[in-house]
Parts: structure tokens; C-alpha cells; sequence
């Protein structure tokens, strides 16, 4: 059971890679493949259930004493592939500005800061993680959570007149997701000029 919360994880790296496939796909990434609808709402599916086990693992790993190595490196890269591959997904399906600008700054900052570690860690500097960092991952999964629910409005079943104003309100939390995304990476640029600093 220890080696549950590993294979959480790496389960939502596998759900990563479908929710962009198949959006990919839908998007007319593979014409003439019979695309049908319903890869959209799969592709949320698979989505929200990638975004359930990024609490899951974490939790459980702290409840059993399971923490590792192997779990600490892969639940961060986890993520980060889960929100990109929505992200990329949401783009192969419409390139709406209203989408492309703050989907644009969530990956810049990703991985920005992932290289921002990279070059401090081999500086022997760390940078811990914030509080509102903690919660960033949360408002981004919400935010593009709800754009595929919007992209997938149709497959689903919903009333037309019902859509336009879901989009703007999934559009608002993606921007609101993307603010927050961006303060998360001054603080992490404000944590290591401060640390660099102190060592000279």
C-alpha cells in the first residue's frame, strides 16, 4: 500500500498525456479519424480525475509514511505536465484570446521558475515553497476544469443559452488563475535574488 501514492501519481501522468491527446485530437490534430464529441468529455474526465489524485497522493503518502525521493521529484513534474497538457489541449480546440493570454502567462511562469530552481539548486540554494504558491496549482485546476466543461458544453448536454455566460465566468477564474500563478513566481524571484545574495 506504501507504493500507492507513487502510482497515483504516475497514473496522473498518464491521464495528462490523454487529456491532451484527446483534445488534440478533437482539435483536428488527426483528420478523418472519427473524431466523435464525446473525447471532450472523456478528456474532463480523465482531467478531473488527474486533479483528485494530485490531493490524493500527497495526503496519503503524509498519512502512511510513504513520503520518498521518487514521490517529491515526480509529484511537482506531475502537475506541471497535467496543466500544461490542458492548457496546450484548450489551445488545439480554440485560440481565443480570452484563453491564449493567460494560458500564455501560466506556462511562461512555469516554466520559468521551474528553470529559476534548476539554476539556484545548483547554487546550493533551495527555495521553499509559499503559502499561496500551495494554492496556486488548486486555482489553476479549477480554472481549466471549467474551460473544458465550457469546451465540452455540447457533448454534454447543456442548454445553449446557458454557455456564453459560463464562458465568461470560466474565462475570469483562468485570468484570476493566471494573477495568481504570476505573483507565486515573484515571490519565488524575490525568495532567490534574497538568497543569492546572501551567499555573495
Amino acid at each position: 500500500m506504501k507504493h500507492l501514492p507513487n502510482l497515483l501519481t504516475g497514473a496522473r501522468l498518464v491521464l495528462s498525456l490523454f487529456v491532451f491527446l484527446a483534445l488534440a485530437i478533437v482539435g483536428g490534430a488527426w483528420p478523418g479519424a472519427g473524431v466523435s464529441a464525446a473525447l471532450e468529455v472523456w478528456a474532463f474526465v480523465a482531467f478531473a480525475v488527474a486533479a483528485v489524485t494530485d490531493f490524493f497522493d500527497g495526503w496519503l503518502a503524509r498519512r502512511w509514511g510513504a513520503v520518498s525521493v521518487w514521490g517529491a521529484i515526480l509529484d511537482p513534474i506531475a502537475d506541471k505536465v497535467l496543466i500544461c497538457a490542458a492548457v496546450l489541449g484548450l489551445l488545439a480546440l480554440a485560440a481565443s484570446p480570452a484563453i491564449v493570454i493567460p494560458a500564455a502567462l501560466i506556462l511562461f511562469r512555469e516554466f520559468a521558475v521551474s528553470a529559476l530552481r534548476e539554476v539556484t539548486a545548483g547554487k546550493g540554494v533551495s527555495l521553499p515553497v509559499t503559502l499561496l504558491a500551495k494554492w496556486k496549482t488548486t486555482f489553476q485546476l479549477v480554472a481549466l476544469g471549467a474551460e473544458l466543461i465550457v469546451a465540452a458544453w455540447a457533448a454534454f448536454g447543456l442548454p445553449a443559452a446557458a454557455r456564453a455566460p459560463a464562458a465568461l465566468g470560466a474565462h475570469a477564474l483562468l485570468w484570476l488563475a493566471a494573477a495568481v500563478t504570476l505573483i507565486t513566481g515573484a515571490q519565488y524571484l524575490a525568495q532567490a535574488r534574497r538568497a543569492l545574495a546572501k551567499r555573495g
